[in-house]
């Protein structure tokens, strides 16, 4: 079989911010002609599993305005230094948004959100051997995260969490059930996180 090679002939800027930019491509198709296709180009991001010694997981909660609603989340972040290491974004978001940080970091599982449309990618790490970071050195936490709530859960509860639809963020669910199935396989599955 014959894999046919998409090309762009054409690109127009539709929307350019700080987080993303809106192109619409004129694009050739598999059966001959072209297609516009718009495509939301993001800078990518990290999610967090951070495990406890007896298998709690901490997530927050936190106002998402897009769907006007406060979600139950891993702690997560934009890929928005430029330059910067996902590994290092991780520890930082886990820090500033859980005031925890981890010595052991490994590679859960990359995700592409919503391909259809968006070139995002999320890239889940899964931390352990967590301490708390001092009180005088946490983050002080301003907009949205002024106000997020930090809670514990055991992993099977949260994974029941996600099967009764009180957990609904996507890179939260593919986070707490690859971290489930990690653990059920005793760690063997795990990618060395660089």
């Amino acid at each position: 079989m014959t894999v046919f090679k998409h090309e762009t002939l054409d690109r127009t800027v539709r929307y350019q911010g700080p987080i993303f930019t809106v192109y619409s491509d004129k694009v050739t198709m598999s059966g001959g002609g072209t297609a516009t296709r718009d495509v939301v180009e993001n800078k990518g991001a990290v999610g967090v599993v951070a495990l406890d010694d007896v298998g709690r997981v901490v997530l927050i909660k936190q106002y998402r305005h897009p769907v006007g609603e406060r979600l139950w989340e891993v702690p997560a972040g934009l890929r928005d230094v430029h330059g910067e290491d996902m590994l290092i974004t991780a520890r930082r978001e886990l820090a500033e948004e859980t005031d925890y940080t981890a010595a052991r970091f490994d590679l859960l599982v990359d995700l592409q959100t919503s391909p259809g449309f968006s070139n995002e990618t999320i890239r889940m790490y899964l931390a352990r051997d967590l301490a708390p970071v001092p009180e005088d050195e946490r983050h002080e936490r301003l907009d949205e995260e002024a106000d997020l709530e930090i809670a514990w859960f055991d992993l099977d509860e949260a994974v029941a969490m996600v099967l009764r639809g009180e957990i609904t963020n996507s890179s939260t669910v593919a986070g707490l059930l690859a971290a489930a199935r990690a653990r059920d396989d005793g760690w063997a599955t795990l990618r060395p996180a660089t």
